[in-house]
């Protein structure tokens, strides 16, 4: 499956040149040009990157990124922006940016950029409807974010690196802060209810999921 960037461009020379080029190397490429297009156009729909300008009608890319950060939404981001001086760039990664690239660039640059970008958000695990950044810690089930406790961050991590191998009792203890088999008992059942994982008791093995 291809993935999905939204390009927020006013300059449409511009914007098409990126789409063309993106479109060729395989991505789906939606294309807007105002913040409130991009704003509804997210509402609905969900990308692997976005591509902001700056300056853009309606409501500005710094805006847009803070309020879809205040959201919860931790799409990887990338700016393309005219404004060189510092405080512009230091608000962009103050509101969540994770790249910030100067005009004019290389259609290349973006597209370099772009790909390592992907690439090192490409280790998420997908299990059922549940989607796991185990680098940022982050845990979707159904495209919302779950917060775990510190107990039930671990116990998840370790399973999900797991599927299908038996855990022993004394691995998952190492998880607790004063272990006992009742603590377990409880931060599994807690773990359960929040994930829907289900977890399999082998009584004198251990625990797994499949």
């Amino acid at each position: 499956m291809n993935k999905k960037i939204l390009l927020l461009e006013d300059d449409m020379l511009l914007a098409q040149t990126l789409s063309e080029l993106l479109e060729f190397e395989a991505y789906d490429v939606t294309l807007v040009s105002s913040g409130g297009e991009a704003a509804d156009v997210v509402y609905g729909s969900k990308f692997d990157l976005y591509i902001f300008d700056i300056n853009v009608p309606d409501m500005n890319g710094l805006e847009l990124l803070e309020s879809l950060r205040s959201a919860d939404d931790k799409t990887p981001t990338i700016f393309i922006s005219a404004l060189v001086d510092l405080n512009s760039i230091s608000k962009a990664f103050k509101v969540g940016a994770d790249d910030y690239i100067k005009k004019p660039f290389f259609p290349e640059e973006l597209l370099i950029r772009i790909n390592a970008k992907l690439l090192s958000h490409s280790s998420i695990i997908l299990y059922n409807n549940l989607e796991y950044d185990p680098q940022t810690k982050i845990l979707k089930k159904d495209s919302k974010v779950l917060s775990l406790g510190e107990v039930q961050e671990r116990l998840f991590d370790l399973f999900i690196h797991n599927v299908g191998n038996v855990l022993d009792k004394s691995i998952l203890m190492e998880c607790l802060e004063k272990p006992s088999s009742t603590a377990l008992r409880v931060a599994l059942t807690k773990l359960k209810q929040t994930t829907g994982l289900e977890i399999k008791n082998l009584r004198g093995i251990g625990y797994v999921i499949e």
